[in-house]
């Protein structure tokens, strides 16, 4: 029997609590292989982002693992980061936490960069997975427009197609962040998959699961139960229920196995001109704006299963 390798993949990320989740389901997963990890803004700040990214390497014993930082502020000079990441994910990103201090410094070499380089040397060879705002990923293709077609596959956590935002009524906080960037790459004709609110609202995780985590998951289980504390509280005062999304985590299910999604094929745009929808992803379902479909849509989740191969995957030793 042949066995598939691991895919390559680049994960573009600000972690952020979900973003921690998310970088530790993906190492644990055999398809996938980490070419990089790229920070940005986003959660909170792009060097607490960078910071966050190296402790998270150090505790699941990856220092081997490249980390470059990308992009502290949004496209346009007229838009500002959000800072409601803080009060989801803690002043720190991590649930307000203390942190270790991290093993190394970051390299020298910035995200946009790393991306284009290693995107251009291995064509068709390295998905890429963004679970922040989109600013590195529309640099990088500003800066080298031919990864477009080097890429794999971009798989996206931003965006709400077909239901509210939260961070406005119409928009999600990746996309409202830097609703430019989002744009750009949405418009610039990568082999897209958006696996946004519309299904990362139904990917829970129960606090009967956290804590199961935290009793057989080693420490990178120890950790991530203690930095949902503060994010679970919030998702259960913003919702009246325990648990809470795991909406990065259900980028890497992507790459992972499609298979768990259910998904459609829409053209997607970004608003970029209204003050009050900044951020909204416009969605064609019917083909009336007589463009190609742009992006695969996940809509629905098999949740359990998802659940269940999460928690095989961080409590097997």
């Amino acid at each position: 029997m042949i066995q598939t390798p691991p895919r390559r993949v680049i994960f573009d990320t600000d972690p952020g609590v979900d973003d921690a989740m998310a970088l530790f389901f993906l190492l644990q997963s055999p398809e996938l292989t980490i070419d990089a990890v790229t920070t940005v803004f986003g959660n909170v700040d792009v060097e607490q982002t960078t910071r966050n990214a190296i402790i998270l390497l150090d505790i699941a014993g990856r220092t081997d693992i490249v980390v470059a930082p990308g992009a502290d502020r949004p496209l346009m000079p007229h838009r500002r980061r959000q800072i409601g990441g803080a009060v989801v994910h803690g002043d720190n990103g991590l649930g307000g936490v203390a942190l270790p201090e991290p093993s190394r410094s970051a390299g020298q070499q910035r995200a946009a960069e790393l991306i284009v380089e290693r995107v251009m040397a291995s064509p068709g060879q390295i998905t890429l997975i963004a679970v922040g705002p989109l600013t590195n990923i529309a640099l990088a293709t500003c800066l080298e427009p031919r990864i477009v077609e080097y890429v794999h596959e971009l798989i996206v956590m931003g965006g709400a197609a077909t239901v509210p935002g939260n961070a406005s009524p119409l928009a999600e906080a990746n996309f409202h962040n830097d609703p430019e960037a989002a744009s750009i790459v949405l418009a610039a004709g990568y082999t897209l998959a958006l696996v946004g609110l519309d299904v990362t609202l139904q990917a829970l995780i129960s606090l009967e699961a956290v804590e199961l985590l935290r009793r057989d998951g080693g420490a990178v289980g120890a950790f991530t139960h203690a930095i949902s504390n503060h994010y679970g509280a919030h998702y259960a005062q913003r919702t009246g229920r325990p648990g809470f999304p795991m909406h990065d985590s259900a980028a890497v299910m992507y790459a992972v196995d499609r298979g768990y999604f259910t998904t459609e094929h829409w053209y997607l745009e970004v608003e970029t001109t209204s003050p009050r929808a900044s951020g909204m992803v416009m969605t064609d379902t019917r083909g009336r704006w007589q463009h190609a479909p742009n992006a695969n849509v996940c809509v629905g989740i098999d949740n359990d299963r998802f659940l269940r191969l999460y928690l095989d995957r961080l409590t097997t030793p």
